[in-house]
């Protein structure tokens, strides 16, 4: 989570990674929406910018702020529920991970989720995150209705019936439209996920992955540098107290304790180790990595589905994230494959690969194309700029757009070409936010503000 720290007058914050430090002159936490106008109508005034943090799980500077930076953690929990159209509306600051016992008592969940839960629900839909699943959107996708602040701490409600065009546009935002307060989420019927982890030849599952990815409701695979296999996550989804199909039907719910000591001890444990001696030693990562493929074992368990999506991650990493043009990404992934021979690279972190389903949000990573989602990672105690930098060449081949929150070099010239409506969304935000207080250098870039 993120680390923020008072100091002589100014702030010290850092994100999850260590990466990205700001020192901004104000942190402040409101316990009201009342509060919150205050600050923002004051921030304003002064000509300060300001920037909203949730978990601070952004490998990017995306909300990172000099002047005043606030967090919404006082502001979660369930507002509202629509139980005749499983609608439920949340506190902007409302963690994911404590979104599954919130919808408890409803019988409802999240349609889907990503494989960390840490961050705050706003950071989530504003930078396009998602799960795996070929017939399932984003978050982003899965929004109805949205509350935002403007410049002047009022607040505007928006939804497909209430301002349209706005809530359209808003729905992946990157905060820099105003300080969303409230969010409505299309829910589901709480389900269980049965969970098949086999390892495969990175040959064969390529020639049939995109067959793969859609004939399952969840597919995903990871991809150690320096062997010849991956292991694949095909998830289930059944009802509860419901068999699985055909030769899931027996599958148990896996003892608690087995899966912390594989989950916190087997995984996140041998991975410290080992990517601590790759760090120290770069002739050992592949075949430390041979190795950890050559002992992973195929199991089957079920459980309920956010407890299959989530995988706790306690080794600390850089990321970045392109999605591609869903047909693509075989083809992407073996050049990666290639480039990390040719360079020599000693990498040791996983690729991970997930898909997603076209939406129609204009800022989303799968907006308009089914979506093939590409990630490389490198150790914190490892320089990343070489290897991020050829793969980023690489994925922009093939028309990759880059994960509003992880690392990447897009800037607006760049962007304006992968978003049709990217435009659109540029002059929505010189009209709510003349000014551009809601944003920082960073954003600037992004979005083409100048001068600021």
């Amino acid at each position: 989570m993120r680390e923020v720290q008072s100091g002589q007058g100014r702030h010290a914050f850092r994100n999850w990674a260590g990466h990205v430090h700001a020192h901004p002159h104000t942190f402040s936490s409101p316990a009201s929406a009342e509060e919150l106008s205050g600050i923002v109508t004051a921030a304003a005034a002064a000509g300060d910018r300001l920037r909203v943090v949730g978990a601070g799980h952004s490998f990017t500077p995306v909300a990172a702020g000099d002047d005043v930076m606030i967090s919404l953690d006082s502001l979660s929990g369930i507002i509202a529920v629509d139980e005749a159209r499983r609608r439920v509306r949340f506190a902007a600051g409302t963690r994911l991970r404590d979104i599954p016992a919130l919808l408890e008592p409803f019988g409802l969940a999240l349609e889907n989720q990503g494989d960390v839960n840490p961050q705050a629900l706003a950071g989530a839909i504003s930078t396009s995150t998602h799960g795996t699943g070929i017939g399932l959107t984003g978050f982003a996708g899965t929004v109805t209705g949205l509350s935002l602040m403007g410049p002047d701490g009022q607040v505007r409600e928006l939804s497909a019936e209430a301002e349209p065009e706005v809530f359209d546009l808003a729905r992946v935002s990157l905060g820099v439209l105003g300080v969303i307060t409230e969010i409505e989420l299309q829910c589901v019927p709480a389900f269980d996920l049965i969970a098949e982890e086999k390892v495969a030849g990175f040959d064969e599952l390529l020639d049939g992955l995109t067959e793969r990815m859609r004939g399952a409701d969840h597919f995903e695979f990871y991809w150690f540098p320096h062997t010849d296999s991956v292991l694949t996550k095909t998830n289930t989804r059944v009802e509860p107290g419901q068999a699985g199909p055909g030769h899931l039907a027996e599958a148990g719910v896996r003892n608690r304790w087995l899966n912390l000591l594989d989950k916190e001890v087997v995984e996140n444990g041998a991975l410290r180790l080992a990517v601590e001696l790759g760090a120290k030693v770069p002739a050992v990562v592949p075949p430390i990595n041979r190795i950890a493929q050559s002992v992973v074992a195929d199991r089957t368990y079920r459980a309920p589905g956010h407890d299959v999506f989530v995988t706790p991650r306690r080794v600390r990493f850089n990321e970045m994230e392109y999605a591609l043009p869903f047909e693509s990404g075989p083809e992407a992934i073996r050049e990666i494959r290639d480039v990390i021979e040719a360079k020599g690279w000693a990498i040791s972190f996983p690729l991970e690969v997930r898909c997603a389903a076209a939406d129609d949000v204009p800022l989303s990573t799968a907006s308009g194309r089914e979506t093939m989602y590409i990630a490389v990672h490198r150790f914190i105690k490892e320089d990343f700029a070489e290897y991020f930098r050829v793969i980023e060449e690489i994925l922009c081949r093939y028309g990759g757009r880059p994960h509003w929150g992880k690392i990447h070099t897009r800037t607006a010239a760049d962007l304006g070409e992968l978003y049709p409506r990217f435009a659109d969304f540029c002059d929505l935000r010189s009209r709510l936010d003349p000014e551009a207080m809601f944003g920082n250098r960073f954003t600037d870039s992004l979005f083409g503000v100048a001068g600021r």
